[in-house]
C-alpha cells in the first residue's frame, strides 16, 4: 500500500480535497505562489505548507519531485 494512500484514508474528505488542490497548485508554477513554500535548512529541500499538511520535496532539471506528504507534527521535518 502507497504511503500517499494511507493517509488519504485517515483524513476527512474536506482534507482530502484540501490536499489534491495543494498538490495541483504545486505542479503549476503560477499557482504556486498561493502555498508557503519555504527552503528546508542545510539541503536541496522546500515544503509546502497549507493547513495541516506538508509536502516536502525538491527540483530535479525543472521537474517537483515529491519525497514526502505529511501531517503536521514535531517530526515532519526530520530526516531532511
Amino acid at each position: 500500500m502507497d504511503v500517499f494512500d494511507k493517509l488519504l484514508r485517515k483524513v476527512s474528505s474536506k482534507d482530502k480535497r484540501l490536499l489534491i488542490e495543494m498538490m495541483h497548485e504545486l505542479k503549476s508554477s503560477e499557482s504556486r505562489k498561493k502555498l508557503d513554500i519555504k527552503r528546508l535548512s542545510g539541503g536541496r529541500f522546500y515544503r509546502a505548507r497549507k493547513g495541516i499538511f506538508r509536502i516536502i520535496f525538491h527540483f530535479d532539471a525543472e521537474r517537483i519531485s515529491i519525497d514526502a506528504v505529511r501531517l503536521r507534527n514535531e517530526k515532519t521535518y526530520r530526516g531532511y
